[in-house]
């Protein structure tokens, strides 16, 4: 099986011809069924899903003076970096896995009892826009299933080489949908792949779990863009949140070195990657500030045609805890979503 992350449908049809950040999700995903693939799911489920874990995370830390800013942790070359030449902030990082790692977990546990398959013979590949993905599969505490969650990390470069060198014509592909139940998203899943996007996607779901209201809007654009650390103030019905984003890890070293010098923050979001995701070190090349800016008008827009855009409504989320994991934060859910972090040293 095979999951393909938010930010490679707006940036693998540049290998084949096509403007940065026009949207390929279905023939992508034909694509990689013609490679051969028995399943093809959407990581954008589990990107969901880190919202349910992290947005009730960041809601207990919040209401019952829990560490404080509380910090992303979907990015694995930032969980290095913090590890290197931050681990005194390891209690602030979220311990939710990425999505990447969630999905893995997933598919060797819940979907293998679905489905019928025993898990040691099921091969689990993501399709990311992140080097840095194959290293982190590779983690030791990355096993919870019982076998290593995540099998191979091929990059969205390497995806469209293997289409290539099969002789699958890209352009004349049908569009396909992703395979039930672990494709189905919101918008808020897809716009993960862009810096603030998380955080966005956070405050969609952390305000209505909170307040039990309807957002005015789902669009928080302060945390969007291209700036390098942005902040914004979001009045929670009546509590007044403090939220940062940085993208690129200089900009990372400094909002962190303004978090120790007392800086107040409740919670902030960290990409490893200019721009984010979209921005990663397996997408097409060149990829520079404006084709960045493309990738994420993309992202957005696919968020726009999403008939859901809040986590918490997606209706296959809300089974896999119904069915399956129980609540946010519970015990099952805490074994196969949530991990732990190491001090390392620096190089």
């Amino acid at each position: 099986m095979v999951q393909t992350a938010p930010a490679t449908r707006v940036s693998i049809g540049e290998e084949f011809g096509l403007r940065p950040g026009a949207i390929s999700t279905g023939k992508m995903v034909a694509a990689l069924r013609r490679l051969g693939f028995d399943a093809v799911m959407d990581t954008d489920f589990t990107a969901d899903l880190t919202i349910m874990e992290e947005g009730h995370e960041f809601i207990e830390r919040l209401t019952k003076g829990g560490t404080l800013p509380l910090i992303t942790s979907c990015s694995p070359g930032w969980v290095k970096f913090m590890e290197h030449f931050y681990p005194e902030l390891i209690p602030n990082v979220s311990t939710c896995k990425s999505p990447q790692q969630m999905f893995g977990a997933l598919v060797k546990t819940f979907y293998a009892e679905r489905v019928g398959v025993d898990p040691a013979k099921m091969v689990s590949v993501s399709i990311m826009p992140c080097t840095a993905k194959k290293f982190e599969c590779q983690r030791p505490e990355m096993n919870d299933s019982g076998y290593q969650d995540v099998d191979y990390v091929l990059t969205t470069r390497e995806l469209a080489r293997m289409i290539k060198e099969a002789g699958i014509n890209f352009d004349e592909l049908p569009e396909e949908e992703y395979d039930d139940p672990m494709g189905e998203s919101t918008g808020a899943g897809v716009i993960f792949g862009a810096t603030g996007g998380v955080m966005e996607a956070a405050l969609r779901t952390a305000y209505e779990v909170i307040t039990g209201k309807t957002l005015p809007s789902v669009d928080f654009h302060e945390v969007r863009g291209l700036e390098g650390i942005k902040e914004a103030t979001v009045d929670v019905d009546g509590t007044k949140v403090r939220v940062a984003v940085a993208h690129g890890l200089g900009n990372a070293r400094e909002l962190l070195e303004r978090v120790k010098a007392g800086e107040e923050y409740h919670f902030i979001e960290i990409m490893c990657c200019p721009g984010g995701c979209i921005g990663g070190g397996g997408q097409p090349i060149p990829t520079n500030t404006e084709i960045r800016a493309e990738r994420i008008k993309g992202i957005y827009q696919a968020d726009v045609e999403m008939p859901l855009r809040k986590s918490h409504e997606n209706p296959s989320v809300q089974a896999l805890y119904r069915e399956y994991l129980g609540k946010p934060l519970d015990e099952k859910s805490h074994k196969l979503l949530h991990t732990e972090y190491v001090e390392r040293g620096e190089f």
